[in-house]
C-alpha cells in the first residue's frame, strides 16, 4: 500500500477511536446521573458499554472490519435496551433521550470515518447508519418520545461520516504537497551545490593553472625553469585527482589538498567517481567486488576509461542511469558498463571519431588492458573493461 494511503488510514483510524471513547464516556456519565435511568438498564447497558469501548481502542489500531460490526451491533442493542426497559415505566425522559442520541450519533456513529474508504465500506456504512436509524426511530416512537434522539443520531453521523470523508480527502493532497515541496527543496539544493561546485572550479583555475600559464606566457619571467616544472608538475597531479573525482580543499589560495593518487585500493576511488557522476545528474550502480588491489598506473587508466564510459553514458545514452558490475579473478580486474539507453550501431560509427578509441581503448592498452563494446539502435550499450592486477 502506498506511503499516502497508509498514512490516511492512520489518522481515520485514530479519528474514529476517540471520537467513539468520547461517546463512551459520555454515555457513561449519562448512565451516573441519580435517577436518570432506571437501575435494571444500567445494570444491561455497562457490560456492553465496556465491550464498546475496547473495540473502539482495537478499531483505532488496525481498522478491521472486526471490530466495527460489534460495534454497530452492540451500540444499536444499547439503544434498544434504553429505550424499550423504560417503556415499560412511564416513557423515556430527558437524560434518556440524550443518552439514547449520544449512543447513536457517536458511540456507533464513531466508525464511519473507517467507512468512507472504498465502495465495500461504503455500502455498510449506508447499513450501518439505516439499522442505527431504524433502531433510534422504533424506540422514539414506541416511547412516544420526542425527536431529540433521532435528530441526534442523524447529524452525528452527517458531522462524523463528512469529517471522515474530508480526512481522507485531504491528508493525501497535504502529503502530495509536502512531497512536492520537499522535490523543489532537493533541486534549490543541488542547483546551490552546482553553483558552488562551478565558483569553486572558477578559483581553482584561477589559483593553479591560469597561474602557470599566465607565467609561461611571459616567458617566466622573475620564475626559475626548476619552479616553473614543479608548478606545472603539481597543476598535472591536482588536475587527474579531479579527473578521478577527488574534491578539493584549499588551505589558502593556490595550495590545495588532495589524496594521493598511489593508493591501490579500489574500492574508495570507484565511490569518489560515482559520486562525481551523482553530482552532474547520473544514478550510478555498483555491482560485484568492493575492494580490490591495482598497481597506482593500472589503477589511474582502469578509472580514467570507466569515468569515460560514464561520461558517454551521460552524454550520449538518453537516460540518467547506469549499471557498473566489478569482477575479478587470479589475473584481471573487470567492469562491466551497462547502460539502457537508445544504443548505436557500431558499424555507422565514423573511424575519425578517436574519442572511445583514444580515452578508453588506448588508455588501457598501454597498461595491458583490453576493450569491448557492444550495442546495437534501441538495446543500450555495454562496455566490457579489462585491466591486469
Amino acid at each position: 500500500m502506498p506511503r499516502i494511503a497508509k498514512e490516511r488510514d492512520r489518522v481515520l483510524r485514530r479519528t474514529a477511536r476517540v471520537t467513539g471513547v468520547a461517546g463512551s464516556v459520555t454515555a457513561l456519565a449519562y448512565l451516573a446521573v441519580p435517577g436518570g435511568v432506571r437501575v435494571p438498564v444500567i445494570l444491561a447497558v455497562v457490560p456492553l458499554s465496556l465491550i464498546i469501548l475496547a473495540c473502539q481502542y482495537l478499531l483505532g489500531r488496525s481498522g478491521a472490519m472486526r471490530w466495527v460490526v460489534p460495534i454497530v451491533l452492540s451500540g444499536n442493542t444499547v439503544i434498544l435496551l434504553v429505550g424499550l426497559l423504560s417503556t415499560e415505566a412511564v416513557g423515556l425522559n430527558l437524560v434518556e433521550e440524550a443518552l439514547i442520541g449520544c449512543v447513536a450519533a457517536a458511540v456507533v456513529g464513531c466508525v464511519a470515518p473507517v467507512l468512507v474508504v472504498g465502495s465495500r465500506r461504503q455500502v455498510i456504512l449506508f447499513a450501518s447508519f439505516g439499522l442505527t436509524v431504524a433502531c433510534v426511530s422504533l424506540v422514539t416512537i414506541s416511547a412516544g418520545g420526542s425527536v431529540l434522539p433521532l435528530a441526534l443520531a442523524v447529524s452525528g453521523w452527517a458531522a462524523v461520516s463528512l469529517g471522515g470523508w474530508w480526512i481522507a480527502q485531504s491528508v493525501p493532497r497535504v502529503l502530495q504537497r509536502i512531497a512536492a515541496i520537499g522535490r523543489a527543496h532537493r533541486a534549490e539544493r543541488h542547483a546551490s551545490e552546482l553553483e558552488a561546485q562551478r565558483r569553486q572550479g572558477a578559483r581553482l583555475l584561477h589559483d593553479t593553472v591560469l597561474a602557470t600559464l599566465t607565467l609561461l606566457a611571459h616567458s617566466g619571467v622573475g620564475v626559475t625553469p626548476a619552479a616553473l616544472r614543479q608548478q606545472s608538475g603539481d597543476d598535472a597531479h591536482l588536475l587527474r585527482q579531479l579527473r578521478l573525482g577527488a574534491l578539493p580543499t584549499p588551505s589558502r589560495s593556490g595550495v590545495y589538498t588532495l589524496e594521493s593518487v598511489t593508493a591501490s585500493t579500489l574500492g574508495s576511488t570507484l565511490e569518489s567517481v560515482k559520486q562525481r557522476f551523482g553530482r552532474m545528474g547520473l544514478e550510478v550502480d555498483w555491482h560485484g567486488s568492493g575492494q580490490l588491489l591495482l598497481p597506482g598506473d593500472v589503477l589511474d587508466s582502469f578509472l580514467l576509461a570507466l569515468g569515460e564510459c560514464l561520461e558517454n553514458v551521460r552524454r550520449h545514452s538518453g537516460v540518467n542511469r547506469a549499471d557498473v558490475t566489478i569482477s575479478d579473478d587470479d589475473t584481471t580486474v573487470r567492469a562491466m558498463v551497462t547502460d539502457a539507453g537508445r544504443g548505436f550501431d557500431l558499424t555507422a560509427v565514423s573511424t575519425e571519431r578517436l574519442g572511445f578509441a583514444e580515452s578508453v581503448v588506448a588508455r588501457l592498452r598501454d597498461v595491458g588492458g583490453s576493450a569491448r563494446l557492444f550495442s546495437s539502435p534501441g538495446a543500450g550499450t555495454t562496455v566490457v573493461l579489462e585491466v591486469p592486477k
